[in-house]
């Protein structure tokens, strides 16, 4: 039942982006800020010390802050200067969400031996080279239930991440895009996510992958928890420092980047295209937008940063790369 909650709470809230309950939204009007105003702005945004880089076109202006989930509670950093500087903005962008009807609720419940556990007579060793099997053993030779090796590969990649490494996903310190939206809806902001993925869409892919689909997943997660719980920790202090790269290298965000949804071969090229295909209309629409994405998409080798750069735009930020 656990799993059948932690599937339903993804469904619904991709990527840890909850939907945003809004009146009629109403357009974003053509800016009549100084350029004194948007220098306040964008020094709001900084002074919270989350990574953020500013792309200015004509009148359009787009402040792309990276995030990540799983921010230890004791996290020192400054939410309150980034709240004031979403409340400023003309428009807020964040990440997509998932639409799960009763009936997607109801297939993962009558599934959720599928999702949740090997095939009958299997375990990791089954999937696992030896090499592999040989680590996942040694990260877990102090658990007194052996009952982790019949787990599905994804479930066991998702435990390894929580109880070995530290990451505790929407359940740690608020991030950037919980301040985000929090201060967007208080100052009535335009909020919008950059698209939505239907909940079938999402339990398919959950219960027709086959476990070797999730290897790299387990491997992943195994590198990031033999470091232990300082794997989450390490992960947030460079985000916290604006070291992304260091960051995007964190044994933690590539065992996330390999585990579903951005994992999955289906469901990700969609997240991807969306997030391009909103950032694209945003350069061109007059104001301030500002838009919240897992600093991974935003800075991984092809992101949308270096296909900004490529394309002639100027950024300024931290470096990325």
């Amino acid at each position: 039942m656990k799993t059948a909650v932690t599937f339903l709470a993804v469904a619904t809230l991709l990527a840890g982006a909850p939907a945003v309950a809004q009146e009629a939204p109403s357009p974003v009007t053509a800016s009549t800020q100084q350029a004194d105003e948007l220098g306040e702005i964008i020094v709001l945004a900084r002074r919270s010390g989350a990574p953020m880089w500013t792309v200015t076109k004509g009148d359009s202006t787009l402040i792309l802050v990276g995030a990540i989930t799983g921010l230890p509670r004791d996290l020192e950093w400054r939410p309150d200067d980034l709240e004031a500087a979403a409340a400023r903005s003309d428009l807020i962008l964040t990440p997509q969400v998932g639409r799960a009807s009763i009936t997607d609720v109801l297939r993962v419940l009558w599934r959720i031996r599928t999702i949740a556990r090997m095939p009958q007579g299997q375990t990791s060793a089954d999937y696992l080279t030896l090499e592999w099997q040989t680590r996942l053993d040694a990260v877990m030779a102090g658990e007194r239930n052996q009952d982790w090796r019949e787990k599905s590969l994804l479930i066991l990649g998702f435990d390894l991440m929580k109880d070995k490494a530290g990451y505790t996903g929407r359940g740690g310190r608020d991030d950037a895009l919980d301040v985000i939206e929090r201060a967007g809806r208080r100052a009535r902001v335009d909020i919008r996510p950059v698209g939505t993925v239907r909940g079938d869409e999402l339990i398919d892919s959950l219960i027709t992958a086959p476990q070797s689909s999730h290897v790299a997943c387990v491997q992943a997660a195994v590198a990031a928890a033999e470091i232990g719980p300082d794997a989450a920790r390490q992960r947030a202090e460079a985000w916290r420092a604006l070291r992304v790269p260091e960051v995007i290298d964190s044994p933690l965000d590539k065992a996330l980047a390999q585990c579903w949804p951005w994992g999955d071969p289906e469901i990700a090229p969609q997240l991807h295209s969306q997030w391009a295909a909103a950032i694209e209309t945003a350069l061109f629409s007059p104001g301030v937008t500002m838009g919240v994405a897992p600093v991974r998409l935003l800075a991984e080798e092809g992101g949308v940063l270096d296909d900004l750069e490529a394309r002639g735009f100027e950024i300024d930020g931290p470096e990325w790369k």
